[in-house]
């Protein structure tokens, strides 16, 4: 009989047919499995303990185990010869993450999940950005350039002890001085600038320069000036000292008692309002033209002379510090000699200022610092003048170099005993114009 003879069923004792389904029966023990001898079982290898996973330190935490994929087999399961059965394969399918979810390695064999994904870069924000931070390097660098250069500009005269002092006008004037000072220059220095070794200081150029809205005025004070001594409080004694009619040549003022007395003279004798003074010596003039890389002129005509070391022909030509202090010296070479000079130094002045007062020296460090370091140590200026005076003393003396506004010489009418008589009624008129911030129409030699 074959194993498929059973069908035909075989009956119990109760004479019901066993047909294999496992019927019940009336015992109190259930039935036992029924064997089906046509069923090969095959050997099944011996189950192996499962464990907890560990999951790696720097992975997030492991989603919902994968689909059909039982939770001992996830990655990183193996038994316990360290073979993960086949299962770890650095993907978990149906992770809610995705391909390459919370349990992938990342590429380069790290230990932690996959970095953020990187987007398209913003360039409105890193110019943005740039831009800020280049603007905050400029304010920067401006505010501790204007505190280092005020640290350096000598504030030594003070106006308050200028007695009988005029009216204020609606101009701003300046009271602009070079003096022979020899103050820190070497002995080969001296002889190099043909400044000979005279002790003390007198003043070797003088010119007022007016700041008006109608146009800027620049007028040279002839050191031979014939001036007199008015009333005055000495700036170091106190001391007041009566007036006594003395005449002098104006340069013997700021010698007798400095640049007070100086302004004091000026107002007596012009009845005009000093604002503002401002003085450099020989080396500090020399310094800044060639911090400046030389300062370039053009000589109407050649001249030499010994004593102050000029030796210039005619055309366009660059002057270093030597060379211009020299220019801006001579006099004896001259017919006119101190109002010849006094021309050069005004022509010599508006071609400095044109050169440094431009975007190139302004706006570029390399040049700015060396040129300011170069002269504002020996320039000597009022207790109330700041640097934004200085600036506008040079934009205005620029002005006047390119025609925008009047270059002269105090007018002279005569002379008395070798000193330059200024021509009073011409410099009422003069000053007048000046206080009335009126079109300067008088002209000088």
């Amino acid at each position: 009989m074959s194993d498929w003879d059973g069908w035909s069923g075989e009956r119990d004792a109760r004479g019901r047919r066993d047909d294999g389904y496992g019927h019940g029966s009336g015992q109190a023990q259930p039935e036992g499995a029924q064997r089906m001898r046509h069923v090969q079982r095959q050997p099944q290898p011996p189950q192996r303990p499962a464990r907890p996973p560990v999951p790696p330190q720097s992975a997030p935490p492991a989603g919902p185990p994968a689909y059909g994929v039982p939770p001992q087999q996830t990655r990183g399961q193996g038994g316990p010869d360290g073979h993960d059965g086949g299962w770890n394969t650095g993907q978990v399918y149906g992770s809610p993450s995705g391909p390459g979810g919370p349990g992938q390695r990342p590429p380069g064999g790290g230990t932690g999940g996959p970095g953020p994904a990187r987007g398209p870069v913003d360039w409105r924000r890193r110019v943005k950005v740039g831009s800020i931070v280049v603007v905050s390097v400029l304010v920067v660098t401006t505010i501790g350039t204007y505190f280092w250069a005020d640290s350096k500009v000598r504030r030594e005269v003070d106006l308050s002890k200028v007695v009988e002092r005029p009216k204020e006008g609606d101009c701003t004037t300046y009271l602009i001085v070079g003096s022979d000072s020899r103050e820190g220059m070497s002995d080969e220095e001296k002889k190099k600038l043909h400044t000979g070794s005279a002790e003390g200081k007198r003043t070797d150029s003088m010119m007022i320069l007016a700041k008006c809205s109608s146009g800027n005025t620049m007028i040279s004070l002839p050191r031979d000036s014939d001036v007199e001594i008015p009333s005055f409080v000495g700036s170091q004694s106190g001391k007041k000292f009566p007036a006594q009619g003395r005449r002098v040549k104006l340069n013997a003022a700021y010698a007798e008692d400095g640049p007070e007395l100086l302004v004091r003279t000026v107002e007596f004798n012009t009845g005009l309002r000093i604002d503002h003074y401002a003085e450099i010596g020989f080396a500090g003039f020399a310094n800044i033209v060639d911090a400046l890389g030389g300062v370039e002129l053009d000589i109407e005509k050649a001249f030499k002379d010994e004593k102050s070391g000029a030796d210039f022909q005619a055309g366009r030509q660059t002057l270093n510090g030597e060379q211009s202090l020299a220019f801006v010296r001579t006099r004896y070479a001259f017919a006119e000699s101190d109002l010849q000079r006094t021309k050069n130094q005004q022509k010599f002045l508006g071609a400095l200022a044109s050169q440094a007062a431009t975007p190139t020296t302004v706006l570029n460090p390399f040049s700015l610092y060396p040129v300011m370091g170069a002269g504002l140590d020996t320039l000597i200026v009022d207790k109330d003048m700041g640097l934004w005076d200085l600036g506008q003393m040079f934009f205005a003396m620029k002005g006047v170099n390119s025609g925008d506004g009047v270059s002269m010489n105090m007018p002279i009418s005569g002379q008395r005993g070798g000193n330059l008589v200024w021509d009073k009624a011409k410099v009422q008129q003069l000053v007048k114009q000046i206080q009335n911030d009126e079109k300067v129409t008088v002209r000088g030699q």
